[in-house]
């Protein structure tokens, strides 16, 4: 059962790109940073040792199927990859491609900001996420 207060169980979390009996994947709506993936489990799980293992992998499948078309198509300088919980205590990944130039570099994306980032960079990027749908929603069809 979840609890009244979870976000992730009241919410999708962002634009479900796909979806299982275990998990969705959503698209951020975060203007600094196009192409932020969620993985979210469904149920209301605290922790990752809560899964049974071969739902621990079927996650993290998702996970790298989800970096790997980011890897392809937003061109990143480095992937991050965090699942905290602290906030928000319902097992769920952010898989955020990062540049040099964006808000926050070489910060986490929710340290202190660096600079502005350019709204043509930004733009281009943002270009780019019909290209990420198709392509997290390829590999996620392969990692099945």
């Amino acid at each position: 059962m979840s609890p009244p207060t979870c976000a992730l169980c009241a919410d999708d979390g962002g634009e479900v790109l796909a979806r299982s009996g275990l998990l969705r994947v959503v698209l951020v709506d975060d203007a600094d940073y196009p192409g932020y993936v969620r993985v979210i489990v469904n149920a209301h799980v605290r922790e990752m040792t809560d899964l049974a293992p071969a739902d621990r992998r079927r996650l993290l499948d998702a996970v790298f199927a989800v970096e790997s078309a980011q890897r392809e198509v937003c061109a990143p300088h480095k992937i991050n990859l965090a699942s905290f919980g602290n906030v928000t205590p319902h097992v769920h990944w952010h898989v955020i491609p990062r540049f040099v130039d964006d808000a926050h570099f070489p910060e986490p994306v929710w340290g202190v900001r660096q600079r502005e980032p350019e709204t043509a960079r930004l733009a281009e990027r943002r270009a780019r996420l019909d290209a990420l749908r198709a392509a997290v929603a390829a590999r996620l069809a392969a990692a099945a």
